[in-house]
This record gives structure tokens, C-alpha cells and sequence, in this order.
């Protein structure tokens, strides 16, 4: 596509170089490749430029509400918008105060794309909170965080510049908004198995598939949204994610990889493909309510445990209750019924918001998923001798809390060498006190890497040294494991498929691993399958009410599912 540059002035705060480079690399596929063409531009010219740009920059309110001469054009119009202009004294007098501790802190203003994720604007209240949260951020971490939220200014300057339409993108955000309104807890999103707030999602998601029009829509014996649309041919594909959360969730969890291929269906207006789709929205995958997890897409693979219907909730509801309850029959016989026969389906591929730093980091929308890791965990705990603080020399101890930092150190050191991961997130020391050398240490362990081999090497060296840390320091170490999850890598076909779409929207492919646990991780039991992840703001925070993406990275997804989709003729 060729750019006329006359329209891309004042993309780049005081920075044209910007936009002149990038242009001399073109011509462009779309303008997600130009975009990325700017991204490249200003991580190749250096520090010293990028702190300049970011210089370049008014401060929020600060030299607005002084001197709006400060101000070019573009700033004036989104500070304006965003209500800036009409704070009250508290709120001024309170972004004046941050504007002074960020400079001091920082050495540069504060920046946010004050349009937000949808493009409509933050409130004020939302503006300020996020000042005062990104105050305690690292310096490197900001530093990277401004020219994140710079290109996000250009992003929406460059939609208003051209016209650009992200319809279906958009579409996906309300949906979410919408879908966010049903909760269990007031004032937070929490949506866990068969509560109301559950069902409502259900129904709401079953009314979206039959307004958008697939042919066949359900709810199925364990609470899954099902909707076909059908071909011209017999060959299927099925996809989607849960819409289950955690207490205080985000928006985006699963949920995306439901309505991004909704949107992609409303696109065709009823115009078929040679291949069609059935798309699930599973019921649960998170386990909140009950100890089971992925119990929605374990329906559909035949690995439902009888067991699971007696387990019982914190009220004593035991999931057989709680499915009656909600109008599914609770029973085995019509859970086993939903087990999918694979001949009928090419495969099963998953969209899903990253749930971490690394497309953020590197400013990519859209990632594709090589493999989601195996993992291995466990419940541990050293035991000592709790003595006298002040009384015990340092060589005489038989420190328990000791014994596990020194095991968290070498997980640490081991899974970096390794390329996996390993986490201690509990640690309790019972009934410690300030003067006390702790006698007993409990623990978790949790193991994560993206093939099994490389699981089981790490297990095996961290309960080695867990017994070697215990023999060093007169401890005593036991381990219960909890869970052992396999590795589902990415088939190669498909992985390609969604590697090919990425690239027919002028996007470079950028490959990673999921540590997160998926339904594709289920699903691959019996089908082939591939994941393709959407960058999540603010680092990449998930399982967190702050969890966000934005309107153009949604439509990006909708736009690589609907090409991988198409490309199946």
C-alpha cells in the first residue's frame, strides 16, 4: 500500500525522522507493517533518541492547564478529549504533584495514550490512577512503558489520519464489556462454574452466535456455548476458549479466543466456506469453584472422571448439584455423549491473550505458540530444629527457611539454563516469630517447560538438590507431587497455518511458548492443534483486573483468524 506522507505529520511528537524512515522502507503490506516499520525505526536509532522523543513530550495537565502554547496540535486535541482541560482543582492540584514526583523520579514526562485501548478516552480517574501506579515502576521498565504508549498515540493519530476503520476489533471490546457485566462479586469480575452469573454468560454468548449467524447453537451437558456453521463440505474445524474466570479477573482471559471467531462468522454475512467451524465457549477451565480444571473441554475429549461429579464447592455443593442446578443433568451418561469423534474435524486451534510480558516487550500484536509447557508440582516441606535467635551460632542451625532459599536459588539457576521455568510460590513458616530460627518450612514447587523432556530434567535435578540442600543442613525434605501435566506442542501444520496468516497481514512472525495451562492442552489429546496469542497491555498482566488489550490488536486477531480460516480451502 503507498502512504501519503502529507497526512502522516504529527504521528511522532516533534519527531518526524520517525515516519521519513520508516517510509523509506516501503512500500507496505498493510498498515500494521508500517506501523511495525516504525517500531523498528526507534528501537534501531538508540537511547539518547528515544529519551529526546520522549522529552518531546507535554506533561499531562502540567504544562496544559499553564501553557497550552506547549502543546502541538494532536496533544492539545487528546488532552482535551480525555477531560483534562476540565479538572477539578483537587484533581489538578493531585496531577501536578504526580507530574513533579514522576519528573524527579524519571528525568522525563509522564506518557499515556489517554484515547485507552478502545480509542474512546480514559477518565480521569482512570488517568490518574494509572499515574500513580506506573510512579513505582522501574526506571528501565518505564522508560520502555512511554515508548510503548508513544507508538499507541501514533497508532490511533495514524487511524484518524487515514480513516481507518477496526470495526470488528471494536466489536470484540464491547462484547467483553458486555460480557464483564455478569459477576459473581460486585465490583470485580469473578464468573466460576454453574453460579448465575455463569449462565448468564452462557446465554448471552448463545444469543451473540445466533444473532451473528451460525446455523446451530446449544448449550451442552457441562454448561459449552456450541455453535456450527456449516460448509460446503463435510470437513470441520473447531476452535475457541473458556469463559470461566479467576476471582478478580480481567476481561480478555479466553474470552477473546470466543469472540474474535464470532466476529470472524458476522463478517462472511452468511457466505460459506468449503470448511466449516464449530466454535466452542467452554465452560470451565480455571478450577475455582471446583478442584477440577479443564473439566469443559475434558467433556469433549472423552477424559471426564466420574470422581469430579462429588466433588464438593467451599458451601459443600458437589458439581452434580451444581450442574442440576443450572439445568444440565449431572450425569455420566450425557457427559460421555459430548466425547467429539476426531475423523469429523481438521483440527483445533486456539486464540488467546498471552497472559505475559513478551509480546509487549518486544511490541508484536501477535504471537504464534510453538508449544504449551508440561508441568510438574508439588507441596513440600523442610523440616529443622526452631531454636533460640540470638543464642544459636550461625554453623549450630538447622534452618528450615534457609534450606528452602538455597532450593529456590538453584530452581531458579537450573530453569534458566534449561529455557524453563520453575516457580516456589508459597512459603510458610508456621507459628515463626522475629527471634525464633524458623524449624519448618512449607512450600510449592511449580516446574514448567515447553516439551517433556526438558520437564523431567528439571524435576529431576530440583529433587536431587532438595534432598542434597537437606543432607547439608541436618534437614529433613518431603515432597508430594500434585499435578503432572504433559507438553502439547503445536502441530506443525497447523502451527504454519497460523504463521501464514500473520504474514499476510504484513507481520513478521514472532514465535514463544505458552507456560500458561490451555483447552488446547485437552483438545490435543485427540486433535491436532495450534495457538496464536494477542499482546496484553501493561506488561502483559493477566488474572488481573488490570489486564487489557486494545481495539486494533483485537481486529488483528479477528483478521488472523478469519485468513487462517479462509486459507483452509
Amino acid at each position: 500500500m503507498d502512504l501519503n506522507p502529507a497526512l502522516l505529520t504529527g504521528l511522532y511528537e516533534h519527531s518526524p525522522w520517525i515516519v521519513a524512515q520508516a517510509l523509506a522502507r516501503g512500500p507496505f503490506r498493510s498498515l500494521a507493517a508500517f506501523k511495525r516499520a516504525c517500531v523498528e525505526v526507534l528501537e534501531a536509532a538508540g537511547r539518547e533518541a528515544q529519551l529526546q522523543l520522549i522529552r518531546a513530550h507535554p506533561e499531562l495537565v502540567g504544562k496544559a492547564g499553564v501553557d497550552s502554547s506547549a502543546l502541538t496540535r494532536e496533544s492539545r486535541g487528546e488532552q482535551s478529549s480525555a477531560g483534562l482541560a476540565s479538572c477539578s482543582p483537587e484533581e489538578f492540584a493531585r496531577l501536578q504533584l504526580l507530574n513533579r514526583d514522576y519528573n524527579a523520579r524519571f528525568g522525563w514526562p509522564f506518557i499515556l495514550a489517554v484515547r485507552g485501548p478502545r480509542g474512546l478516552g480514559l477518565t480521569r480517574t482512570q488517568i490518574i490512577d494509572t499515574f500513580a501506579r506506573r510512579l513505582l515502576a522501574h526506571p528501565d521498565t518505564e522508560f520502555l512503558e512511554c515508548q510503548r504508549q508513544i507508538h499507541r498515540i501514533a497508532e490511533l493519530r495514524l487511524m484518524d489520519a487515514l480513516g481507518e476503520r477496526i470495526a470488528e476489533g471494536e466489536q470484540c471490546w464491547d462484547w467483553a464489556e458486555q460480557l464483564a457485566r455478569h459477576s459473581d462479586d460486585a465490583g470485580q469480575l469473578t464468573v466460576t462454574y454453574c453460579t448465575p452469573a455463569h449462565q448468564a454468560c452462557a446465554r448471552q454468548l448463545q444469543a451473540w452466535m445466533r444473532e451473528v449467524g451460525f446455523d446451530e447453537v446449544r448449550i451442552d451437558a457441562v454448561g459449552n456455548v456450541v455453535g456450527r456453521y456449516h460448509g460446503t463440505g463435510t470437513r470441520c474445524l473447531m476452535t475457541g476458549s473458556h469463559y470461566d474466570t479467576v476471582r478478580k479477573a480481567g476481561r480478555y482471559d479466553g474470552r477473546l479466543g470466543i469472540l474474535a471467531p464470532l466476529a470472524a462468522v458476522r463478517r462472511l454475512a452468511g457466505r460459506r466456506l468449503p470448511v466449516g467451524l464449530e466454535l466452542v465457549a467452554f465452560a470451565e477451565e480455571e478450577g475455582q469453584r471446583f478442584p477440577a480444571t479443564f473439566l469443559a473441554s475434558s467433556a469433549l475429549t472423552g477424559s471426564f472422571q466420574p470422581a469430579w461429579l462429588e466433588q464438593r464447592d467451599a458451601a459443600g455443593v458437589t458439581m452434580r448439584e451444581a450442574m442440576q442446578a443450572a439445568g444440565m443433568p449431572g450425569t455420566m451418561e450425557a457427559i460421555a455423549a459430548l466425547r467429539r469423534d476426531p475423523a469429523n474435524y481438521l483440527g483445533f486451534v486456539e486464540l488467546h491473550i498471552e497472559q505475559g510480558p513478551a509480546l509487549d516487550a518486544a511490541q508484536q500484536p501477535l504471537g504464534v505458540v510453538t508449544s504449551i509447557n508440561g508441568s510438574h508440582r508439588y507441596l513440600g516441606e523442610f523440616v529443622g530444629q526452631a531454636c533460640h535467635a540470638g543464642t544459636t551460632p550461625m554453623a549450630m542451625r538447622q534452618d528450615a527457611l534457609l534450606g528452602l532459599a538455597e532450593l529456590a536459588l538453584f530452581t531458579e539457576t537450573q530453569a534458566r539454563a534449561l529455557g524453563a521455568v520453575g516457580t516456589v510460590g508459597i512459603c510458610e513458616v508456621p507459628s515463626g516469630s522475629i527471634n525464633v530460627v524458623p524449624g519448618c518450612c512449607r512450600f510449592s514447587l511449580d516446574l514448567r517447560a515447553p516439551d517433556d523432556a526438558t520437564r523431567d530434567a528439571l524435576r529431576d535435578a530440583v529433587l536431587q538438590e532438595a534432598q542434597a540442600v537437606a543432607g547439608r543442613r541436618g534437614l529433613r525434605c518431603e515432597l508430594q507431587a500434585t499435578v503432572a501435566a504433559d507438553a502439547a506442542p503445536s502441530h506443525p501444520d497447523w502451527q504454519a497455518r497460523w504463521e501464514a496468516a500473520v504474514r499476510q497481514l504484513g507481520l513478521p512472525v514472532y514465535r514463544l511458548n505458552s507456560g500458561a495451562g490451555h483447552d488446547a492442552m485437552k483438545l490435543h489429546q485427540i486433535l491436532p492443534q495450534a495457538m496464536l496469542f494477542v499482546r496484553g497491555g501493561h506488561a502483559g498482566i493477566s488474572h488481573n483486573p488490570l489486564e487489557t488489550i486494545t481495539a486494533h490488536d483485537a481486529q488483528l486477531a479477528v483478521d488472523a483468524f478469519a485468513k487462517l480460516w479462509e486459507g483452509l480451502a
